[in-house]
């Protein structure tokens, strides 16, 4: 039986930008896409790694001479509701994914301000806001706590077991956010591939408390992505990636289209298209075509003043003309010559004649 063939898919290539990285901050930008890729993955990646990255919270503490969250102790200037809520916010990095203890013991006479740098944890567990305020003591204070630290994903409610209100061993419970993902966010731009300009570019970043590395997270919520569609798979899978790749004369044809100069990567046809492909809003697209602007290259050979004095043409169009430009690697001002876009084209007939 003769072996199906399939059209292949843009493999996109992946980029962290390194200026915008850190250890809590992560940008990645992927590009190209298939034309409506960027929102089906951006979305789906982000709701997976703000649901499912499991991080590390302590969820129980005993607290000496206090037996419920709505006492007070002497010599600790904050009622122990208000310690509990800033125990809540310590950030613990679990490098073994098993439960751990952490301990603190503070005397107002030796410290008047007990910080998460003080707390002696397990050698598994790493604290990381270690500036973090727990209290305060007066000269005759004592603070002792135990911090029981536990694995989880997205938020866990206090773990008080059923029938008793106040534990044998004075423990209290503790609502508990696991997640170490603050903020996810992703943005889907215009990108060119060959003549086509309808392809997708994901900006996508990842913001994390510091117990992750973004790069990381995104590791993480992929593999469960993967892991979840893998069950869908009924059949062996269709080998995309091994289809996909470039073949050696459409990069050459590729590389045929290029022209030198302002315009030196840009295929030579994309000058040429009407600028309805490029997908401005009605009101600046209405507005450049009112003004006799019906073509890439009547666009970009346009300086930032010529563009203003278009009638009903503001700052915030030219703003948005701008950033879609930008997104096909164009610009305002390129001052691109017909003559010379034609007679590429022409040396491009004669080459593929030959």
């Amino acid at each position: 039986m003769q072996e199906k063939k399939y059209k292949s898919l843009t493999i996109p290539k992946l980029t962290w930008e390194k200026g915008k990285s850190s250890s809590t901050v992560g940008e990645l930008i992927v590009e190209p896409l298939e034309p409506g890729f960027g929102i089906t993955i951006g979305n789906a990646l982000r709701r997976v790694i703000l649901s499912s990255i499991e991080g590390c919270a302590v969820t129980s503490v005993i607290i000496k001479g206090v037996n419920n969250e709505f006492s007070s102790l002497k010599g600790v200037v904050e009622d122990m509701l208000h310690v509990l809520l800033n125990i809540k916010e310590i950030i613990v990095k679990n490098n073994s994914g098993e439960p751990g203890k952490m301990h603190v013991v503070a005397k107002g006479s030796e410290k008047s301000v007990v910080t998460v740098a003080d707390i002696t944890a397990d050698k598994h567990l790493e604290l990381i806001n270690k500036d973090l305020v727990l209290a305060h003591l007066a000269p005759d204070g004592e603070l002792e706590v135990e911090f029981f630290v536990e694995m989880g994903r997205g938020y866990g409610p206090a773990q008080w077991p059923h029938g008793t209100s106040l534990q044998s061993d004075e423990r209290i419970y503790l609502d508990a956010k696991f997640s170490p993902i603050e903020r996810v966010e992703f943005h889907v731009e215009k990108t060119r591939v060959g003549q086509s300009i309808d392809y997708d570019k994901l900006i996508f970043v990842v913001f994390t408390d510091g117990s992750i590395h973004p790069q990381d997270a995104l590791h993480y919520g992929t593999s469960v992505l993967r892991t979840q569609l893998g069950n869908f798979l009924t059949a062996t899978e269709i080998p995309f990636n091994e289809i996909s790749k470039p073949d050696e004369e459409e990069a050459e044809h590729e590389k045929m289209l290029e022209v030198g100069g302002p315009t030196e990567g840009l295929p030579v046809d994309l000058f040429l298209k009407p600028i309805d492909e490029l997908e401005f809003s009605v009101r600046a697209h209405n507005c450049l075509i009112g003004a006799g602007i019906k073509r890439v290259i009547d666009l970009v050979n346009l300086t930032e003043e010529d563009t203003l004095k278009i009638k009903n043409f503001g700052r915030k169009s030219l703003r948005e003309v701008k950033e879609i430009l930008s997104a096909f690697g164009l610009r305002l001002g390129m001052n691109v010559k017909e003559l010379d876009l034609k007679k590429v084209l022409k040396e491009q007939e004669d080459r593929l004649q030959s």
